[in-house]
């Protein structure tokens, strides 16, 4: 693994770290490519139960590498192309693993920060925290998933607001606005975290991943095929080794044991 993003493991839960603080921890080919393998383990690694991701230093992620661009010259377009995509996998990975993933952004997040601080299905948020788009000061249109992720969170027109405008939000109007889960203080941030995702390790995570597929393809499906999907979905895990602990567990009003049921 790359000393970019480096990824810790703390029992059944999975620490990834966004490692390039000198640079605000922006997105270059090879931080996109070191994501997109971590990623890819995160994924299929069965015995890893949930996904927390942060910043170091004192931000999240600044987006992409302007620098890394701008020394691009003439071949910027296919550069950005290739960074936009490569980064696009890794999200589509964390996006669809069966696990969940926890965001806990630590300080600003501006550009493709802007949208991978929002991806997690818990979005933590320190109080230093500030959410910024930027695309507009450098003249061009967003990445990350956030033209995707944020009129889903805010609605559409404060999506345009504060994209189109370039305005930056604070960590208590996130909460407010619904783009984040809460706002915890800095310090605590990590314990917060990691408390958040040992609870969810210990869940049923095979129907947590059931219900994020759910959740990601609520808003295409009709009516009428979600309620088949939510059917097929539930009948597939109330005879699957977790469903069947959990009802063991009710009836014998005891706590269930979903990470050891088979």
């Amino acid at each position: 693994m790359s000393a970019l993003v480096l990824l810790e493991r703390e029992g059944s839960v999975a620490k990834v770290t966004l490692n390039r603080p000198e640079a605000a921890n922006a997105l270059d080919m090879p931080v996109a490519r070191a994501l997109l393998e971590v990623a890819t383990e995160c994924d299929s690694d069965d015995s890893i139960r949930c996904v927390t991701m942060t910043g170091a230093g004192r931000m999240f992620c600044a987006g992409g590498d302007v620098s890394a661009m701008a020394a691009a010259g003439d071949k910027v377009g296919a550069m950005v192309g290739d960074l936009a995509s490569t980064l696009h996998l890794a999200m589509s990975r964390f996006a669809r693993m069966n696990k969940p993933l926890v965001t806990l952004v630590n300080g600003p997040a501006a550009g493709a920060g802007y949208g991978m601080a929002l991806s997690g299905d818990v979005v933590l948020c320190g109080r230093a925290a500030v959410f910024n788009a930027a695309y507009g000061m450098l003249g061009v249109s967003p990445d990350g998933g956030l033209t995707w992720l944020l009129p889903r969170l805010v609605g559409l027109r404060k999506a345009q607001e504060i994209i189109l405008t370039n305005r930056k939000v604070t960590a208590d109007e996130a909460e407010a606005l619904g783009m984040v889960t809460r706002v915890v203080d800095d310090e605590a941030l990590a314990a917060e975290g990691a408390a958040v995702a040992a609870k969810l390790a210990s869940g049923a995570v095979g129907a947590i991943a059931r219900s994020r597929a759910l959740l990601l393809n609520a808003y295409d499906n009709s009516w009428e095929t979600h309620l088949e999907l939510e059917a097929r979905g539930i009948a597939g895990a109330i005879a699957g080794p977790e469903g069947r602990e959990g009802v063991a567990a009710f009836l014998g009003k005891r706590k269930p044991d979903f990470a050891n049921a088979k």
